[in-house]
C-alpha cells in the first residue's frame, strides 16, 4: 500500500489539472459477470449498480469500441494473459508514466511475450481526456502498440472499480482477475520516489508470477493518479 505522505505530495502538484476524488466512482452493489456498455447516445442511462471485480474471481466480460469503431471483446482473449490499463491522455500521471515512468515501453515488451494489453478510457462526454481525437493523438505521442478502448458510459470502469488513471488490472489465462492497483510503488509517476526505497513494478511482477504458475505475490495495491472522469 502506498504511503499517504507521498500520495498527498504529488496530488497537490497536479491538483489544478487533475482531481483525485471529485470524479471517483460510486459504491457498487451487485455483481454480474458480463458488462453491457451503452452506446455514446445513451451515456445518461446507466445499468443497474454493479460491484467492482473481485480478485480471484472471473473478470467481468465486456465489449467496447476502439478508436476506429471496431469492437473488442474481452472474452475473445481467453487463454491469454490480459492487462487492462485505465487511461486518460489529459492526466499528468498518465503522461509521466508513459514518457519517463514504468509504463514507457512496458506494453510493447509484454505483448512480445503474448500478453494482450488494452487501454480503456472511461471519460464521459465533456470531461478531461474524452473523445477519439484526443486519444488518437496520445496513442501516437506515447507510441502505444495496443488499442485504446472508449467506455463513454463508464459501465466497464465501474464494473472493475477503476478509480484512477492509471489503474491496472491483470487477468490470467483462465479469465480470473489476479491483480488490481498501481503500476508501481512510486506515486510521482516517474519511478523516483518508491516507498521503502526500492522500486517495484507491480504489474510486471504479477505477470512474472502468472507465467510461472505461482500465486501473485501482491494481488492488490492502491492505485495513484487522476480520478477517472466518469459522468454524473
Amino acid at each position: 500500500m502506498l504511503p499517504n505522505r507521498s500520495a498527498v505530495l504529488f496530488s497537490a502538484m497536479f491538483a489544478a489539472a487533475c482531481s483525485r476524488s471529485s470524479d471517483a466512482p460510486p459504491p457498487a452493489q451487485t455483481s454480474p459477470t458480463t458488462v453491457a456498455a451503452p452506446s455514446a447516445q445513451s451515456t445518461t442511462a446507466r445499468a443497474a449498480p454493479i460491484t467492482a471485480a473481485e480478485i480471484g474471481k472471473a473478470a467481468p466480460d465486456f465489449t467496447l469500441p476502439d478508436l476506429d469503431g471496431h469492437t473488442v471483446k474481452l472474452s475473445d482473449s481467453r487463454g491469454k494473459i490480459v492487462v487492462l490499463e485505465w487511461f486518460n491522455p489529459g492526466c499528468p500521471f498518465v503522461n509521466k508514466t508513459h514518457t519517463v515512468g514504468q509504463l514507457k515501453e512496458l506494453a510493447s515488451h509484454e505483448m512480445a511475450k503474448g500478453v494482450v494489453w488494452l487501454a480503456i478510457n472511461s471519460a464521459a462526454p465533456g470531461k478531461q481526456g474524452y473523445g477519439a481525437e484526443a486519444n488518437r493523438a496520445a496513442k501516437a505521442k506515447f507510441n502505444l502498440p495496443h488499442p485504446v478502448l472508449l467506455d463513454e458510459s463508464g459501465a466497464v470502469g465501474h464494473a472493475y472499480g477503476a478509480a484512477h488513471t492509471p489503474h491496472l488490472f491483470v487477468i490470467d489465462t483462465k479469465g480470473v482477475l489476479v491483480y488490481a492497483g498501481a503500476i508501481d510503488n512510486s506515486p510521482d509517476g516517474e519511478g523516483e520516489s518508491p516507498s521503502g526505497g526500492t522500486l517495484i513494478n507491480y504489474v510486471e511482477q504479477a505477470l512474472e508470477d502468472v507465467r510461472a504458475g505461482k500465486p501473485v505475490r501482491t494481488p492488490r495495491t492502491e492505485a495513484y493518479g487522476c480520478a477517472v472522469k466518469y459522468g454524473a
